[in-house]
């Protein structure tokens, strides 16, 4: 049995999903083609009607758009493009008075190559600013210092021609990277920092958090034995620009910033192990709130491998530390095209009733697929540079607009604008405008997951307990909470699952299924409980557990 830490009462972002908005793609206030803040606010309600009460908004910082917002220009301004600083406030004000709460997404380990500081930074080696980033002489071949890789292909390093010395980028080389090995990169990201939590926001996720230190000495990193020659930046075992134990007092500076202002939150992104990952909540819990917990995207989607995965965590966790799970985000592909439609609304079912805090994507809750781009509408840096990869290590497949109606362009924007990018072609079909009046819609049924998680405290606070179950189909779990239990059964396969339930329960009732239209349509339990192909439900425990 897994106990969540004791909060009386929890706190907010404890017991709330986070909605993760991608503002270019969500909605297109000003018709430009592009998503923006006014867009956004117009889509409040929809937000609010769905029962979500935290949204989590990457990047709307200015920016030369060169990795689409992740490479800013100025950390206290937004950009014209989504709007300006007035209409934040005004979106910031409006969700607040719905009782809502906005987390920002915060760059920290590189700006944009047009931000003010780097400019200063290259404009000579005796710069005051040289020291803000990370320069060094070219190496004994005259090439680059070492043999460091970028996320997006080629070189992480860059000769600037004007002083003969390279920086460092592990993304694109109009990102260049902070060097927090001098203490007044810190202080001024924590000025920056200060800004926004000054005018209310509610809490930073935190980019790439685990890459803001690289090794003191500049070793080659060494060769991955292992392999398969698909992603690139994978040849290497990246030692030396990850991971570094000097990190954790830069997350813990953030962490007690943040601890200056009631109720803020950092969500941290740490692609680890768990064993390293465990350590981003710092011993004395004072790191991260939520170290970011990607396991669920990268395990195969069988139950041995999930429940491995599942028990592995949360026996990994430290004492206090509160579990979040992710499920999909902008640099994955769709949880509908990796599952498919049924599957996907089993891994929401589990997504939302696992103990901790779960990470939603726009979309997927009206099982939004991946995106067709042609490759004249590329518009992501990881595929333009590196062309022959392009299908497999482009992420603009699961950034395209959300599908609101069946008029043009989804709803999107307005006809005759084209959108930065192509609308899915499914968008006549699934949208959610077709969804909404449909409780046996996915939108439906993400609906009523959502009201169920608000009125059962045991699906959000309550205990967890791992049931096995024979053969490899089913995943069942039991959340328990003041004396009463739900029972969770997970089918994961395409084939009708039979279970003796009085090994589970000695009376019970199905309160939502993944096939069901509505919460009317229960079922009592008192023997045998049938799932239904890629039927997953929640069992409302009516006698002993």
């Amino acid at each position: 049995m897994y106990r969540l830490p004791d909060h009386e009462p929890p706190l907010w972002w404890q017991g709330n999903l986070i909605y993760q908005v991608y503002p270019r793609s969500f909605m297109d206030g000003n018709q430009d083609g592009v998503g923006d803040l006014i867009g956004l606010n117009q889509r409040l309600d929809y937000l609010e009607a769905l029962g979500i009460r935290c949204v989590w908004l990457s990047p709307v910082y200015p920016s030369p758009l060169y990795d689409f917002g992740y490479d800013v220009a100025d950390y206290t301004s937004i950009d014209p493009v989504f709007g300006s600083l007035a209409e934040w406030e005004r979106l910031l004000g409006r969700m607040h008075a719905k009782g809502m709460k906005l987390i920002m997404d915060w760059v920290p380990n590189h700006t944009s190559h047009q931000h003010p500081w780097f400019i200063e930074s290259r404009a000579s080696r005796t710069s005051p600013k040289r020291d803000w980033y990370i320069w060094r002489d070219p190496g004994e071949a005259g090439g680059p210092p070492n043999n460091w890789i970028s996320f997006f292909g080629g070189s992480a390093w860059e000769l600037d021609a004007a002083t003969g010395q390279y920086y460092l980028h592990q993304f694109v080389r109009e990102q260049p990277e902070l060097n927090y090995r001098n203490p007044a990169v810190l202080e001024a990201m924590l000025e920056a920092m200060r800004f926004w939590l000054d005018r209310g926001v509610d809490g930073f996720r935190v980019d790439v958090l685990w890459l803001l230190i690289k090794d003191a000495a500049f070793r080659d990193e060494p060769l991955n034995r292992d392999w398969n020659g698909e992603n690139p930046h994978a040849r290497l075992h990246h030692i030396h620009t990850a991971n570094q134990p000097e990190v954790h007092p830069i997350v813990r500076a953030f962490r007690a910033l943040l601890d200056q202002y009631p109720q803020r939150v950092m969500m941290g992104e740490i692609d680890l192990p768990f064993a390293e990952l465990m350590t981003y909540y710092g011993i004395q819990r004072d790191e991260c709130h939520l170290p970011t917990n990607f396991s669920l995207i990268h395990t195969r989607w069988t139950v041995a491998a999930v429940r491995r995965v599942i028990d592995d965590y949360l026996a990994s966790l430290p004492v206090g530390a509160w579990p979040n799970w992710v499920l999909g985000n902008h640099d994955q592909r769709r949880l509908a095209s990796r599952l498919g439609q049924p599957q996907a609304r089993v891994a929401t079912l589990l997504l939302l009733t696992l103990p901790g805090t779960p990470v939603w994507y726009y979309g997927d809750e009206i099982g939004l697929e991946n995106g067709i781009i042609p490759p004249e509408q590329i518009r992501d840096p990881q595929a333009v540079n590196q062309p022959d990869r392009a299908g497999q290590l482009g992420r603009d497949p699961q950034r395209t607009p959300m599908q609101w109606d069946a008029s043009a362009h989804a709803g999107f924007t307005q006809a005759g604008v084209m959108p930065w990018l192509p609308v899915s072609v499914d968008y006549l079909q699934r949208n959610v405008a077709v969804q909404d009046s449909d409780e046996a819609s996915f939108l439906g049924f993400f609906r009523q997951l959502i009201r169920l998680r608000t009125q059962i405290p045991a699906l959000t606070r309550g205990d967890y307990s791992p049931l096995l179950v024979t053969g490899d189909a089913v995943l069942a779990y039991r959340r328990t909470w003041n004396g009463k239990t739900w029972l969770i059964l997970l089918n994961f396969s395409a084939e009708r699952q039979r279970l003796d339930g009085r090994q589970y329960l000695a009376g019970g009732r199905k309160i939502l299924s993944t096939l069901t239209r509505t919460g009317s349509e229960v079922a009592n339990i008192a023997a045998d409980i049938t799932l239904e192909p890629d039927e997953g439900c929640i069992v409302e425990l009516t006698g002993p557990a």
